[in-house]
């Protein structure tokens, strides 16, 4: 009875703070880039290294969620039906090459919202519910 009490306030937290396994991703820049849009093509190519510049001429500085999120696992299913173990193993063959480097990996989804307020040639995913006034939704999956 008393682990009862003990658990259920904690159980409650996580669902609560928790990340829900369905969350929509939707790539962002920050509210004040001059890009309004993306291409699925265009977010392929600047997450996976073929070319770091948004249709602007900006240079592109893509920022990852941390690989512990369910988040970054769904953001590259759905864009090239990848899981993570694939992407990473791309990287691992790009980076050996020299050829590109990855993306910057975030440590929590409150370091990407920092660095994507902080740099108008930041591009990152994020929930759709967490997108505010300081960033632009960019380009939506498809449903």
């Amino acid at each position: 009875m008393i682990m009862r009490k003990l658990l259920l306030p904690l159980f409650i937290s996580l669902l609560i703070i928790g990340t829900p396994v369905n969350a929509e991703p939707v790539v962002i820049v920050n509210a004040r880039s001059e890009v309004d849009r993306l291409s699925q093509d265009e977010v392929i190519n600047i997450f996976l290294g073929r070319y770091r510049r948004l249709p602007n001429g900006d240079v592109a500085i893509p920022v990852d969620q941390p690989d512990s999120s369910a988040l970054k696992n769904q953001f590259y299913r759905k864009l090239v039906n990848k899981n993570l173990n694939e992407i990473n193993a791309y990287w691992s063959r790009l980076i050996f090459s020299g050829k590109t480097s990855p993306p910057k990996q975030a440590v929590n989804a409150a370091e990407v919202a920092a660095l994507m307020s902080g740099n108008s040639g930041g591009v990152s995913y994020i929930e759709r519910a967490q997108v505010d006034n300081r960033f632009r939704i960019v380009y939506e999956f498809p449903r």
